[in-house]
């Protein structure tokens, strides 16, 4: 495939992906700073899905679910994998990304990718697409299993082929591919089990993690010089910059997802590494501005991650000229001691030593690949033990912890004086916002929540791993089993 698979000209002659929507941008975290904060109203507390009570509609996924959902111009995106066949005539293990209707769960088209040849080493069996699209002026960027940067209509075929025009899956509920780049082919990444970063779009660039890490074996990391962070031209697909930091300190792999801010005078796109070191760029030229260090200095570096350095899933948060983030391991590698911390983002060069504003970790808080929402002067966290954290904005004292007593892969969500947060045994937790410990209702899903949540004109959706619910107050679902 030819560097960026460009089709820029026939896109500026057709209008495609410049056909503007009424939707503001969509993406993980609501916003480029990723703070799980929704303005949202009216959203339910209280459903049953054996029942069908406020229940507006279900539509069933893949077996594993990790990316979205989110909503952009009357559809819901999810990613998930292919063991639903949800697209008639497409069997077997592949890589999924769904868009349905919003109003009634309809499915609309997928896009879908063959898994890589070289197996689990660089695309685990059964993960799919765990990439959580980005969505603007009606075109979604994502990265699929293969280490590809995406980029497809939110229309589909539905509006004609506007694209690609030799797209490998073309029937009517298939993806209108605008561009792909293959980082692999490209750019010589070689991605630990997934590529599985969301992207960011800061002006006319596309920022993405690849994945980047070490092989099947945790010996040694086959391409050092391969990049871990990669910017593109949102409209063209060409390379605008890529960074290869931290070459041979990556840990296991390159997991997390980059968030944009302005500190010190300065547009930044924070993205941390696969060492555990948070990484600001400039956003048009990918200029290092500064690091952090998320480890202690007696940390034990050992490759496959499994020592007592960790590296980075969750994703930071950018408020207030200020970075929010929490480190971790693949979940595969167990609970253990994490760190969580406030970091001042107006410095320049290693910001080690002078970065942090406070910082909470060793026993008071576990690994994590949770990201923040901060509101009100109060920052929730969960960890992957269980634990969902209140802290104060200002000091980082102790608020309160609640203990769900099951893993915690997905993140807070707050919305309309509410946190809810869903766990590994399936039940969604919502608590109310605020100093003291309030539960308000837990909700048995029948599958785990991987995902988090998101809310749109007063229906709240939730993924578990087999099903998307969409839930609004009053709904009743007619053929609920």
């Amino acid at each position: 495939m030819k560097k960026g698979t460009v089709v820029a000209a026939f896109l500026i002659s057709t209008g495609a992906a410049a056909a503007l929507a009424e939707d503001p941008p969509a993406m993980f975290g609501l916003t480029p700073s990723r703070n799980m904060v929704s303005t949202e109203t009216g959203v339910p507390t209280d459903w049953d899905i054996l029942s069908g009570k406020n229940i507006k509609w279900k539509q069933k996924l893949g077996s594993q679910t990790y990316a979205g959902p989110i909503i952009y111009d009357g559809k819901v995106f999810v990613g998930t994998n292919n063991e639903g066949e949800r697209r008639p005539g497409i069997v077997g293990d592949k890589g999924i990304l769904i868009a349905f209707r919003e109003s009634d769960g309809e499915l609309l088209w997928q896009a879908t990718h063959d898994k890589l040849p070289a197996g689990r080493v660089n695309d685990w069996p059964l993960q799919g697409i765990c990439s959580t699209p980005y969505i603007e002026d009606g075109v979604a960027y994502y990265v699929s299993n293969r280490g590809e940067f995406v980029a497809v209509d939110v229309d589909g075929f539905a509006d004609g082929n506007d694209g690609m025009q030799d797209e490998q899956y073309s029937h009517e509920m298939d993806a209108d591919i605008l561009w792909i780049y293959d980082t692999i082919a490209e750019l010589d990444v070689f991605p630990h089990n997934l590529a599985a970063g969301s992207p960011l779009v800061v002006g006319d660039v596309v920022v993405a993690t690849t994945g980047q890490g070490v092989d099947e074996g945790h010996i040694n990391i086959p391409s050092p010089l391969g990049p871990s962070f990669v910017a593109l031209n949102k409209h063209t697909g060409e390379l605008v910059w890529e960074s290869a930091h931290p070459g041979e300190s990556i840990l296991h792999g390159t997991w997390s997802n980059p968030a944009a801010g302005v500190a010190g005078g300065r547009e930044q796109i924070v993205i941390p590494g696969g060492e555990g070191v948070v990484y600001s760029f400039a956003p048009d030229t990918g200029e290092l501005i500064w690091t952090f260090d998320t480890n202690p200095k007696d940390s034990v570096w050992v490759l496959g991650g499994k020592g007592t350095r960790n590296n980075i899933i969750s994703t930071p948060v950018f408020h207030h000229d200020v970075v929010y983030i929490g480190v971790g391991q693949d979940p595969e590698h167990g609970e253990g001691p994490g760190h969580f911390y406030k970091i001042d983002a107006s410095g320049t060069g290693d910001i080690t030593e002078t970065g942090t504003i406070w910082h909470v970790g060793g026993e008071d808080f576990q690994r994590t690949m949770s990201t923040a929402a901060i509101h009100d002067g109060l920052v929730y966290i969960a960890d992957l033990s269980g634990h969902v954290y209140c802290f104060d904005e200002e000091t980082g004292e102790l608020q309160w912890m609640h203990h769900t007593y099951a893993a915690i892969w997905g993140s807070t969500f707050v919305v309309d004086g509410k946190i809810y947060i869903g766990d590994e045994d399936g039940e969604v937790a919502i608590l109310a916002t605020g100093r003291e410990e309030n539960l308000i209702n837990e909700v048995f899903m029948e599958g785990a929540v991987y995902t988090t949540p998101f809310a749109k004109d007063g229906v709240l959706y939730v993924a578990t791993r087999s099903e998307l619910y969409a839930i609004e107050e009053g709904a009743q679902l007619a053929s609920a089993e």
